[in-house]
């Protein structure tokens, strides 16, 4: 390639002072900060790479999504690196970049590892840190064309950084970068979080690489305003909403990955700490600017799962803590540094008493997937004292012909409301033949499947009543023009269901939660945003999905008749829920409240 052969000649000191060098480790090797400016003034641009934004609509896939390879780098912890390949070849391609590909192979063979779905790009790296400085996928149009977008890595590392034009050409995939100002930018994938709909999450490590003279107080570093970075996210990575945030104290990367991950598009798998404790209190700040200020691709709060981070053996938690005695950090071990590849889920694993804790919270949070713990805290083979662990030191490529299948989970049903409604958003490039709602009861074997309505505009929708029932297991299941099938959860087929409750109980759930805004709330009390559960009472479920309007304009609570109003007169102020809670998108089968001026009140079942 044209970039490799001008930089073996420009930056030929560069390479032999790393390749004396053994093992990087994430941060900074004791002699690459001075090389920074060296390398990114030397830095060539190969002429096979374009630098210019995309002319089409494009999105950013997410780690979840059905992907055709995953890449490593051959460069130290072999025993990790083999457990990787192992346990993903059964479920995509794996590709190991590697200056001897015959030794390599032989080594895998040795260890019992079926090689048949491997592949080797005969190439030398640096490091071993592939998530950083490996490629990113994009799709044109939602789910068309598949390309590949390279950041410039933050390290001073040639052989990595030019590992992503070596991929494009052996896949024969287009390659974005950004390289060429006004769209330099310097950035790192363990800091980059996509939900696979336009939300973005990293930390402002972004913002201190790109602001002219970077952490270390270099000369050329690229230097862009936090509006110029979001715009050059939005134009090669289809970005609309970037949430930064402060980065951590103690973690001395700084990369999102190693606290927190998307594991759907709904559902935030976040590290925790005992309270107070290292990073903890950064990330309960951070978590609580999320929740306070962004929302899902549905308009809904992230649900937010926890999972416990381990100390090391000593009891010490990253950052000195006087008070057990230690004299020293511990190392940042982390659950959320963990690696989708299609139906397995590879997580690093550090000591068995907090393991089996991640083991059952991954099980119950992703149910089907197959997860795998991956011992990254072993003597002699201890990279996450290196800054890293499973996600670090692997990236993926999407397949080349997604059927991308997205939906609000069904939140859990008081009978009261008789409808239960489900809207999806599916795509592919030939267009979609089918869409399919199965769901079935708790003693059933078999799915019922029941046909999705289209809407128009890519969502298919679905409104079913049910039988009561303490679970209902569903999934969603399309079929494209071209015949290429795909459900969602992908592990539908391995006993990976979403579920719900329709039942009574979760009525009473629900009041006893309303009974802390109203203690006399009753049964069939309606939480009304102006008067509470002193509103109405109704006596069955029937008389409770009738729509009344009460005027309110002669005093609080005063419900004593309907009215007749044209409110087509009136402003409307805001949509609250149930529980008083300002809304803007809603489904059918819920109770909403119409608050106008002049103090009416619209109570709307929404059939």
């Amino acid at each position: 390639m044209n970039r490799f052969i001008c930089l073996v000649f420009i930056m030929l000191p560069l390479f032999l002072l790393l390749s004396q060098e053994s093992h990087l480790p994430k941060d900074f090797a004791p002699t690459e900060k001075q090389k920074m400016d060296s390398y990114l003034t030397n830095l060539v641009i190969s002429s096979d790479v374009i630098t210019d934004p995309p002319s089409f609509e494009i999105r950013a896939m997410a780690e979840w999504e059905e992907i055709q390879c995953i890449t490593i780098a051959w460069e130290g912890f072999e025993p990790i690196l083999t457990e990787i390949v192992r346990n993903s070849i059964d479920q995509c391609k794996v590709i190991i970049a590697c200056s001897d590909p015959v030794d390599v192979e032989m080594y895998l063979e040795n260890n019992q590892v079926e090689t048949s779905n491997i592949e080797y790009l005969d190439i030398s790296t640096n490091s071993i840190w592939m998530r950083d400085y490996g490629q990113n996928t994009i799709y044109k149009d939602d789910v068309d064309s598949l390309f590949l977008v390279d950041w410039i890595y933050n390290r001073p590392r040639p052989d990595d950084d030019i590992f992503p034009e070596y991929l494009a050409e052996h896949l024969n995939l287009a390659l974005y970068q950004n390289s060429v100002s006004p769209y330099r930018l310097i950035s790192t994938g363990g800091n980059f979080m996509s939900d696979g709909f336009g939300t973005a999450f990293s930390s402002n490590l972004i913002l201190e690489e790109n602001d002219g003279n970077g952490p270390y107080n270099s000369l050329n570093y690229p230097n862009h305003s936090v509006e110029q970075i979001d715009e050059i996210i939005n134009s090669f990575m289809g970005i609309d909403t970037y949430i930064k945030m402060p980065v951590l104290p103690y973690d001395g990367i700084h990369h999102i990955d190693m606290h927190m991950k998307l594991l759907d598009e709904e559902t935030l798998l976040v590290s925790e700490y005992p309270e107070g404790m290292s990073d903890g209190p950064q990330i309960e700040a951070n978590l609580d600017y999320i929740l306070s200020n962004f929302t899902t691709k549905w308009g809904t709060p992230f649900n937010v799962i926890r999972i416990p981070s381990p100390p090391s053996t000593s009891g010490a938690y990253p950052g000195y803590q006087p008070e057990l005695g230690n004299s020293t950090d511990g190392y940042y071990r982390t659950y959320t540094n963990s690696l989708f590849v299609n139906k397995t889920v590879l997580v690093p694993f550090y000591r068995e008493e907090y393991d089996t804790i991640a083991q059952r919270i991954y099980e119950e949070a992703l149910p089907g997937y197959n997860i795998v713990g991956i011992d990254c805290d072993n003597s002699g083979n201890n990279i996450i004292s290196q800054g890293g662990a499973i996600h670090c030191i692997t990236h993926s490529v999407g397949v080349n012909d997604p059927l991308l299948i997205s939906y609000k989970k069904i939140e859990d049903v008081c009978p009261t409301e008789p409808y239960v409604a489900l809207q999806a958003l599916v795509k592919h490039r030939s267009g979609i033949n089918q869409v399919f709602f199965n769901y079935r009861y708790p003693n059933d074997l078999e799915f019922t499947s029941i046909s999705m309505q289209d809407q128009g505009n890519d969502i298919w929708e679905i409104v079913m009543t049910f039988d009561e029932s303490e679970e209902i297991e569903y999934y969603v299941n399309a079929v494209a023009n071209n015949g290429k099938e795909q459900s969602r959860p992908m592990t539908a087929s391995q006993g990976g269901f979403n579920s719900f409750v329709y039942s009574f109980d979760e009525c009473d759930d629900t009041i006893e939660c309303l009974s802390e805004l109203d203690p006399d709330c009753d049964y069939f009390d309606i939480w009304d945003p102006v008067c509470g559960c002193n509103g109405i009472t109704y006596s069955n479920a029937g008389e409770a999905a009738c729509n009344n309007i009460f005027d309110y304009s002669n005093g609080p609570c005063d419900t004593s008749s309907m009215i007749d109003i044209d409110l087509n007169e009136l402003t409307l102020i805001k949509v609250v829920d149930l529980m008083g809670r300002d809304i803007q998108n809603y489904q059918r089968g819920q109770v909403l409240f119409f608050i106008f001026n002049n103090g009416i009140v619209e109570k709307r079942f929404i059939n």
